[in-house]
């Protein structure tokens, strides 16, 4: 890779690891539901417009509405919904920790959907990961700066996206990837709704702290990150993964500098962990490229 490749997958961990953080100050204004749903409305209305205007693409055909409608149900309605109810629960820097395993849950979920041999390395690479995350979550438990319910959900979401995941890669996709990801975010928007409305119980405030969440929720994380990351694929998918080891690590500074959230030893051996558990996971992938 050359610098500048290096130099945009630094800048892609830095923008994607600001999620959690960036939701917990929105979390202050609104409810958590509430937040996402208009992200994802909004992010998937201008990608839409941008698809259908700009490139031209066509409208869903037959069967591509159900595909989409799943595929949103999972990768959006279902991870951002658990995503979000879980980070109000838990640390932004837990909540960076815990989307950074998501490889991990990918790489046994699919070897079950193929239906092949769950590789020892494989579930060497689940372990670590899922001991790094306790072993960081546990002061935070005690200090209340994360409850079990809140780690639940964190689960719920590696689980949905790790299945969104695979149930992509396993349709053969005939509109662009921008159209796919402008109706799957529109469409699990929409399914998210009812969601949404059934457990508001409080009054939100629209103010500037709400606004800029959103905006930074919406144009560095959904459009920015999102694009640098198809790049980086693009570019060498298996080197890619390596970008996802900075991921907690810019979670937990952000969580320190911006939510006055500790940092313990506790963090930086779970870190470790769970960086050592992803190479685990990637290394044969590595090694052949």
């Amino acid at each position: 890779m050359n610098l500048k490749t290096i130099l945009l997958g630094i800048l892609f961990a830095a923008l994607w690891a600001s999620a959690s953080a960036a939701a917990k100050i929105g979390l202050r204004s609104v409810e958590p539901l509430v937040l996402f749903q208009y992200r994802f409305i909004v992010a998937g209305l201008g990608m839409l417009a941008y698809s259908i205007f700009i490139q031209k693409d066509r409208l869903p055909q037959g069967k591509e509405w159900k595909e989409l409608t799943i595929f949103g149900l999972l990768n959006v309605t279902l991870y951002l919904s658990f995503f979000v109810l879980g980070v109000s629960e838990v640390a932004a820097g837990i909540g960076s920790l815990s989307t950074a395993t998501n490889p991990l849950f990918i790489s046994v979920l699919s070897a079950i959907w193929l239906g092949r041999k769950v590789k020892s390395s494989e579930w060497m690479a689940v372990f670590l990961g899922m001991i790094g995350v306790g072993l960081a979550c546990y002061p935070l438990i005690q200090n209340s700066f994360a409850t079990p319910l809140g780690l639940f959900y964190m689960f719920l979401c590696m689980l949905s996206y790790s299945i969104g995941t695979i149930y992509y890669s396993n349709i053969d996709w005939k509109l662009s990837r921008t159209a796919i990801n402008g109706w799957q975010v529109f469409l699990g928007g929409l399914l998210m709704l009812p969601l949404t409305l059934l457990m508001h119980n409080k009054p939100n405030n629209y103010n500037l702290t709400f606004y800029l969440s959103e905006f930074w929720l919406i144009v560095p994380v959904s459009v920015i990150a999102v694009n640098l990351w198809l790049y980086l694929l693009k570019v060498d998918a298996v080197k890619a993964s390596f970008y996802l080891f900075l991921c907690p690590i810019f979670g937990f500074i952000y969580s320190y500098f911006l939510l006055d959230e500790p940092i313990t030893y506790h963090t930086f051996l779970g870190t470790a962990l769970v960086i050592v558990g992803l190479y685990v996971g990637q290394r044969e992938k590595l090694s052949k490229s």
